[in-house]
């Protein structure tokens, strides 16, 4: 059975998947914290936000799912930077989406 997901082409899916982890105030927070530092440790980004460790995970994690960052273990600890690439990728894809849709040039 294919999913209606499948309907539509990967830049458009990716398009959604990339706006959704972009959709809460605190991720795009946490990708200039991230831009700001290069590379960070959760605690660095906890101490930066409002809001508690384990919601702060929460949102690293759907940032990572949609690949717009990478997490590596470091002993303890997790550090997280930004997935350069796949940036690239979703600057493109949303700039491609503007140009389609607006005359705003």
């Amino acid at each position: 059975m294919i999913q209606k997901r499948e309907k539509f082409n990967e830049d458009e899916r990716k398009l959604a998947d990339i706006a959704k982890a972009l959709s809460h105030p605190a991720r795009i927070r946490i990708l200039r914290i991230l831009n700001n530092m290069n590379i960070c440790m959760t605690g660095d980004i906890v101490n930066q936000l409002p809001l508690a460790q384990s919601t702060v995970s929460q949102h690293l994690s759907e940032l990572k799912k949609s690949g717009l960052i990478h997490g590596e273990i470091e002993g303890p600890k997790v550090c997280y930077c930004i997935n350069n690439e796949t940036m690239q990728k979703a600057k493109n894809i949303f700039t491609q989406l503007f140009n389609d849709v607006c005359d705003c040039k």
